[in-house]
């Protein structure tokens, strides 16, 4: 790999991707494409992610242009409108970016001689998943805006794959961990945050939906694996379960496995919430059969401490953190109430500004 592109770098997971691809390909040349909408909603970061790169280029995926194309070897399409809340508050915009953008890009990539996509898709596809755990074959049920874009996209990219351009959709699990730009609107790490800031967990439901996990740092090498299967892994297409058997965990075991990392943490449950039909167990048999040496391997408990220990070193003490800037439809909603973005997510024209020019920060110390 000489030249990769990572879309969509600068939110929650893209920090430890860019961490990992630079170990793994240390003389590639990667370059970050992002609106920036979380730039700012940096955690303790001992340097900026992004000067792990060689180029980071401000622009947005609908409008990203063909020179861009050229030369690639490979694109790592992380950008989405990236959960539930903001696909229920921006369904069109949604489909839009998640879905239709990220096709036209697939179709540009291949046709621009880009021989890789790897396409960060994701469990929720399986929506309200009865009892037995899904598998790759498992009818797809999604419930939401996010899990409906996800779905169609994997659909239309798979007759694009062939020997000469290779598709691999990672269906993953819930992310959680520590990242650089962390996100509090994830179960584990809500819980983790409510612990740490009052001493309390609340569940909003009744605790019994089961949800798959995934640590942020496992899902970047799991993207690495992707860029290096051959086709004869798998094949030209290739939609596969990211994660790990042991991770599938009921909400109320998951709040009692923090209270056992942080003591004294009380744990309520809403008994009368309506059911969460957003529950499902994953098999991730396919992936461990076909990445041995790229399975997970962070458990429950280190990460758990981790983001523990990583609040406290920054002080955090937001016992009102559903209201904060580490929610990410709370940024897009302040950002949108403030005048700096339109209603389809654009930035908003400035002054001598042309709203749909990427700006372009060329790094020159990506190696070190």
């Amino acid at each position: 790999m000489n030249r990769i592109l990572i879309t969509g770098n600068m939110g929650y997971v893209g920090p430890g991707v860019v961490a990992r691809l630079r170990q793994e390909f240390p003389q590639a040349e990667l370059i970050g494409y992002d609106m920036g909408y979380f730039a700012h909603c940096l955690t303790g970061a001992g340097r900026l992610p992004e000067t792990r790169l060689d180029r980071q280029i401000f622009g947005d995926v609908r409008q990203l242009p063909d020179s861009l194309l050229q030369g690639l070897d490979a694109i790592v399409h992380l950008s989405a409108i990236s959960n539930d809340p903001m696909g229920q508050t921006y369904e069109d915009v949604t489909l839009e970016v998640n879905h239709a953008a990220g096709i036209q890009l697939a179709q540009r990539a291949k046709a621009a001689g880009v021989r890789s996509f790897v396409f960060a898709s994701s469990c929720s596809i399986y929506g309200a998943g009865g009892e037995g755990a899904k598998t790759e074959d498992s009818t797809l049920n999604p419930l939401t805006a996010y899990a409906r874009s996800k779905v169609k996209s994997e659909q239309d990219l798979q007759p694009l794959a062939d020997e000469s351009f290779c598709v691999t959709c990672l269906r993953f699990a819930t992310a959680c961990g520590w990242s650089d730009r962390l996100r509090l609107d994830l179960v584990v790490n809500d819980f983790v945050a409510g612990a740490v800031s009052s001493g309390t967990i609340s569940i909003l439901s009744d605790g019994s939906p089961w949800r798959p996990l995934i640590h942020v740092q496992d899902m970047a090498r799991a993207i690495e694996w992707a860029l290096k299967r051959p086709t004869t892994t798998g094949g030209a297409f290739l939609a596969i379960n990211v994660g790990a058997d042991e991770w599938n965990y009921q909400v109320r075991e998951l709040a009692e496995a923090v209270a056992e990392v942080i003591p004294g943490t009380k744990v309520t449950l809403n008994s009368a919430a309506p059911p969460d039909k957003r529950s499902y167990r994953v098999d991730f048999s396919l992936y461990r059969q076909l990445a041995p040496d790229h399975q997970p391997v962070r458990t429950l408990s280190d990460t758990l401490a981790e983001l523990r220990d990583g609040l406290l070193s920054i002080n955090f003490k937001d016992a009102d953190f559903r209201s904060s800037e580490l929610m990410r439809l709370r940024v897009i909603s302040r950002l949108q109430a403030t005048g700096q973005l339109t209603d389809a997510l654009t930035w908003a024209p400035q002054p001598a500004q042309a709203q749909s020019a990427p700006t372009e920060a060329t790094l020159h110390s990506a190696a070190v």
